[in-house]
């Protein structure tokens, strides 16, 4: 029996037939695209727009691939079919070019395992040094990033690994350089448990995950920048348990609590930070809270302000309206009332409280349509000459928590300008999006901004392989004409 086994044991692997999918129109390569046979075999192209195929009965034949990306297609057939047939020879290339429908070009993602291992399929070399590997991170959850001791400070919420369904819910930490090239895929110095996965870097006191967000750094009493933040610990309803401050212990290299945040308190710092005119402001994604930029500020809730136009005392569950006149609210920096947020606002309207009309954060598209924002950041940009906001929608059409809209105004504080839809996705999530201001390039005009892409909220039961729950950056060019006046 040995000998007639010989041949097939000694016999040479085949190779792959490799599928390469780009942008038509920058030419630059397209991950996160689904090719399906017609027996629903199904291939996802890696960070390199490459897909290995060697399925053994298919391979050698003319297959035909379904094609479907977020925001990228082909043309439709005469029977109204998206795809493209390719004769998948052993060791040939197929290249296949899309159609990109969004404004914002898809560039890579950024975390989680596999990010070139169609790639590695192929044989080809890819840039990482431990291709295929990622510090066994296989998902990570919405994302902080702050330039700290010349580097960058990465953070991200619950992460999964391979060796169990529950992993880190204690908030996964890494750094990078500075000099990072935002249009390659780059890799995390994670901060890591000894055991080969990461730490809990936020481990608090109490019950269910820690989140952390609205990271910052601020000068100490010794001149030295220290790394700051604010938490809260959730229950698995996403109830928030507690809040309070920490800052980061370079010795452990961890963050450790310092302060207690009230639930019962009017202003609740939350978001992406920026500073602007002495004060640090906090986008979520509209920046409505402040506080002085000093650790003495930070760290004191009765230094923090709220603009808002609800009368001092007043709350949002019962809400005293201060009015300059008829039609007209009355907004002012307050130490003691709450913001409105897009979600206060559009149950205020609903409840006769409000007009539309009086409305200052529920955005509006070209045709007047209003959309309630949920989360993302806002940054000065030097070529705009404002301020520009990345925020995802709640209840958009094409998906719930999956389409991405920017906005402008002249002060952090609006009033906003019409927003327009840059990025959609078809019944997936891509939440918390935030825009990176130390890539942007060519002064500002083209930005970077990345988010979490999973199935969470959006109803829909199917999983992306690889890219569930986990980042995806994007490009996004400020020219061009598509920003309305």
């Amino acid at each position: 029996m040995l000998p007639l086994l010989l041949p097939l044991l000694l016999a040479a692997p085949v190779k792959p037939f490799v599928i390469e999918v780009t942008d038509a129109d920058t030419g630059r390569p397209v991950p996160l695209v689904e090719l399906r046979t017609t027996n629903h075999l199904r291939y996802v192209t890696d960070n390199a727009g490459v897909i290995a195929f060697d399925e053994p009965g298919l391979l050698g034949t003319e297959v035909f691939f379904s094609v479907v990306s977020h925001g990228y297609e082909v043309p439709k057939d005469g029977f109204g079919i998206r795809g493209v047939r390719l004769t998948t020879k052993a060791g040939e290339t197929g290249k296949l070019q899309l159609k990109r429908l969004n404004i914002a070009e898809r560039l890579h993602r950024v975390t989680g395992d596999g990010i070139f291992a169609e790639s590695i399929k192929a044989g080809r070399e890819v840039p990482f040094d431990k291709p295929g590997t990622n510090a066994r991170v296989l998902g990570c959850d919405s994302v902080f990033m702050v330039p700290y001791q010349g580097r960058l400070f990465w953070m991200w919420g619950d992460t999964t690994q391979a060796n169990y369904p529950l992993g880190n819910f204690h908030m996964t930490a890494a750094t990078t350089t500075v000099k990072l090239d935002p249009e390659k895929p780059y890799q995390f110095d994670y901060l890591d448990d000894s055991k080969g996965f990461v730490k809990g870097a936020a481990k608090m006191p109490g019950d269910g995950p820690t989140w952390v967000e609205s990271l910052l750094t601020l000068p100490g009493k010794d001149g030295k920048d220290r790394l700051w933040g604010e938490y809260a610990k959730v229950d698995t309803k996403m109830t928030v348990l507690a809040r309070g401050r920490v800052v980061y212990d370079d010795a452990k290299k961890e963050f450790v609590r310092h302060s207690d945040v009230p639930l019962t308190s009017p202003i609740i710092p939350t978001g992406h930070t920026f500073t602007h005119e002495g004060y640090v402001y906090f986008g979520n994604p509209f920046p409505l809270v402040r506080v002085p930029a000093t650790e003495a500020a930070f760290t004191d809730l009765k230094q923090y302000e709220a603009f808002t136009c609800l009368k001092p005392g007043s709350t949002v569950a019962k809400p005293d309206i201060d009015r300059e006149g008829p039609g007209r609210l009355e907004y002012q920096w307050r130490k003691d009332a709450p913001p409105l947020t897009p979600e206060d606002e559009a149950n205020l309207v609903k409840a006769k409280v409000l007009t539309p009309d009086d409305t200052r954060v529920l955005l509006k598209d070209t045709k007047g349509t209003v959309l309630t924002m949920h989360r993302g950041s806002v940054n000065w940009n030097a070529y705009r000459k404002k301020w520009v906001m990345i925020a995802n929608q709640i209840g958009g059409k094409e998906s719930f928590l999956g389409e991405v809209w920017y906005a402008e105004a002249a002060h952090p504080t609006g009033p906003w300008g019409v927003a327009t839809k840059v990025l959609t996705h078809d019944r997936k999530d891509f939440y918390n999006p935030v825009h990176h201001p130390q890539f942007d390039r060519d002064g500002g005009k083209v930005i970077y901004f990345e988010g979490t892409y999973t199935n969470t909220f959006s109803g829909n039961p199917d999983t992306t392989p690889r890219y569930e729950y986990n980042q995806m950056l994007y490009r996004l060019e400020l020219g061009g004409g598509w920003i309305p006046k």
